[in-house]
């Protein structure tokens, strides 16, 4: 960030923290861009004359005589067709080399689009993944994260979705990502052929907590050039929120802020929903879909994160590991999409929701039949039918490592049901009974 001649200069720190300083200082912007020596910092705070800054790369070292110069600006990010097919850091610069973008300037974390211009989500995006389009369809403007524990392959799933979903841009914001996760999504992209349609917005374990703050409002930045500049269809996976959210405590933290549950700031629901609300369906075609992954600490879907994004967005993708295969899929009992009534039966065959409802209720019945087993009681015939016709679907269907369009998935779902039951035992309609029962 370059200082101008004109810019003036402050000498004086009131207040240094671990990840903050404070400054008295007039005329100047909330989240507004500083260097502090030379360090990139934000305004987060103002009160009267005192002004508050975050510093991206930490405070150790800084001095109270320290040079802070207010740069007169908030971040902004260089949009164009120039994006596509690149690597960002946290600040918008290309990682590994290439052109400095020269596209418009535009300020990131702006307002969600104008109610007024949004259009209900109606578009159905396939994503070769039954658990989510086979049980959980997914709508173009929707916003759904996936729940995981720390230790699943969550971002390979993400690889996997980005890869196949139907639309025309795909944007990663990736926080905290390991090196060897970074390198695993930058390979993936590449040997795909697929770098003219993605777009990715990286902070690895490596570098500043805080500047995982910067990454969803940058992706989205990009992504809101995409779909209301050029009315394109745009994806964006956000891996991983827990870690923005952990960041968001750090800065919260280290001002002194009373926390709310579970160490979380008190602004976590307001923070998140800034984000999440930037999915939207615009009258003229193009649309902005996210699927963010929070991960789970143990398991706990009531800590604070989770908590507060189920009541933001639409749903949620529960991946867990099947204990019977061994394979990792989107648990049709814990995982919800609230849209996908909209299009289902809609955009998809005519027997998709029957199908839908009676593999779940079937697959219900493999459970129950289960713990009978586990608790010592005689399995009947239907039981043991239910458990051999969960293992197949697990295998042949819901594990998200298979990629199948939406009509082999029913096709699929049809063969499990006529191997293992009758067509009174499925109980769906005669009328679609007659035309896709295999014989």
């Amino acid at each position: 960030m370059e200082k101008k001649a004109f810019q003036k200069v402050y000498t004086r720190l009131q207040a240094v923290t671990k990840a903050t300083v404070a400054v008295k200082a007039n005329g100047v912007g909330s989240e507004e861009l500083a260097m502090v020596g030379d360090r990139l910092a934000q305004v987060v705070k103002i009160a009267g004359e005192m002004v508050t800054l975050q510093v991206f790369a930490g405070t150790e070292g800084i001095a109270t005589d320290t040079e802070v110069v207010f740069l007169g600006e908030p971040p902004t990010l260089r949009v164009g067709d120039e994006l596509a097919g690149r690597f960002f850091n946290a600040y918008g610069k290309p990682i590994g080399g290439g052109p400095e973008l020269s596209g418009e300037k535009r300020e990131i974390g702006g307002p969600s689009v104008n109610p007024y211009r949004r259009k209900q989500p109606s578009e159905f995006i396939p994503t070769g993944v039954a658990g989510i389009d086979l049980n959980n369809a997914l709508v173009s403007g929707q916003k759904i994260p996936f729940f995981a524990d720390p230790d699943q392959s969550y971002n390979q799933v993400m690889a996997l979705v980005a890869l196949r979903a139907k639309v025309d841009k795909i944007i990663l914001g990736g926080m905290g990502l390991s090196n060897d996760d970074f390198l695993f999504f930058k390979k993936t992209f590449e040997n795909a052929g697929a770098l003219d349609r993605i777009i990715c917005f990286v902070n690895t374990t490596e570098q500043p907590p805080v500047e995982r703050l910067l990454i969803p409002d940058m992706a989205l930045t990009a992504a809101e050039y995409f779909a209301v500049d050029k009315n394109e269809k745009v994806l964006v996976l956000l891996t991983d929120m827990t870690l923005y959210a952990d960041a968001l405590s750090i800065v919260s933290n280290r001002m002194d802020q009373i926390p709310s549950k579970d160490s979380m700031p008190g602004s976590l629901y307001s923070d998140l929903a800034k984000i999440y609300e930037k999915a939207v369906q615009l009258p003229e075609g193009g649309s902005i879909t996210i699927i963010a992954v929070t991960t789970l600490n143990d398991g706990d879907i009531t800590h604070a994160i989770p908590d507060n994004t189920g009541y933001i967005t639409e749903g949620q993708l529960f991946l867990r590991t099947d204990s019977d295969t061994g394979k990792v899929v989107v648990d049709p009992f814990r995982s919800l999409s609230r849209l996908k009534q909209l299009v289902i039966g809609k955009q998809t065959r005519e027997d998709h929701p029957q199908v839908m409802n009676a593999a779940v209720r079937l697959y219900a019945d493999a459970a129950n039949a289960k713990t009978k087993m586990e608790n010592g009681f005689e399995l009947s015939d239907y039981d043991k039918r239910c458990m051999g016709f969960a293992r197949d679907y697990s295998q042949k269907l819901l594990a998200v490592d298979l990629n199948v369009d939406a009509e082999e998935m029913l096709d699929r779902a049809w063969d499990l049901f006529a191997e293992y039951f009758n067509r009174n035992e499925v109980g769906i309609k005669d009328a679609l009974t007659d035309k896709y029962w295999k014989h």
